[in-house]
């Protein structure tokens, strides 16, 4: 008997000092991996008040407030005893420039969300065409695979590309600085199609279809 009440004074004990001593309450919040996202609006969707039991912090709620932040991939929320709340931020990276109707453009990612705008194109993305309006484009599977093929792409190649279109997830083509077309399909078979192309180029042609590598078309 005696050993089971000096236990539950213990756990009481650990229980109280968990739930009401001021030094196992938030005092810090730390928030890393930010570039785009302003620090400040990371703490203040989070919405960790100070004076919280660390015990009482819901990791998943602020995770969840976060992700409504749009440039926020993904996120990872932790505590750190005695008194921190640590949220490590994934941004979101641009993929893809597309043209804004009144001037500038949109950098998107890979799943189609708007990352940030600019006043002018950066050289390092190209320009996506099409016909949907950019606020549509979310989710899109042409975007998401135009992006895919953009990553897969041979170091030699990837800078000459200006601009993408994607009628279909597999109809991904790339228009060169040099003017040259090159239909290149789906993100698959990346090595062997961007090896076909090579052995093509020297005929300078103005259209390559590398779509399917064994019966590749120029003209």
């Amino acid at each position: 008997m005696l050993l089971v009440l000096a236990a539950l004074g213990i756990a009481g004990g650990v229980s109280w000092a968990l739930l009401y001593s001021r030094q196992f309450e938030v005092r810090s919040v730390v928030v890393t991996g930010t570039r785009l996202v302003p620090e400040s609006e990371v703490l203040a969707v989070a919405d960790v008040r100070p004076g919280t039991p660390l015990i009482r912090v819901n990791t998943a709620r602020i995770a969840a407030r976060v992700l409504t932040i749009s440039q926020v991939q993904s996120v990872r929320v932790s505590t750190s005893w005695p008194d921190r709340v640590v949220i490590a931020v994934r941004e979101r990276t641009p993929a893809l420039a597309v043209a804004l109707p009144g001037g500038g453009f949109d950098l998107i990612d890979a799943d189609g969300v708007v990352v940030r705008s600019a006043a002018t194109r950066p050289r390092r993305l190209p320009l996506y065409t099409a016909a949907a309006a950019v606020s549509s484009l979310r989710g899109d599977p042409d975007v998401a695979a135009a992006a895919a093929v953009l990553g897969e792409l041979p170091a030699w190649l990837r800078p000459s590309v200006t601009s993408v279109s994607a009628p279909g997830p597999d109809q991904v083509t790339l228009r060169l600085s040099s003017g040259v077309t090159v239909m290149w399909g789906g993100a698959d078979d990346a090595v062997a199609k961007a090896r076909e192309l090579a052995i093509l180029m020297p005929a300078h042609a103005h259209y390559y279809d590398v779509s399917s590598p064994a019966t590749a078309v120029t003209y």
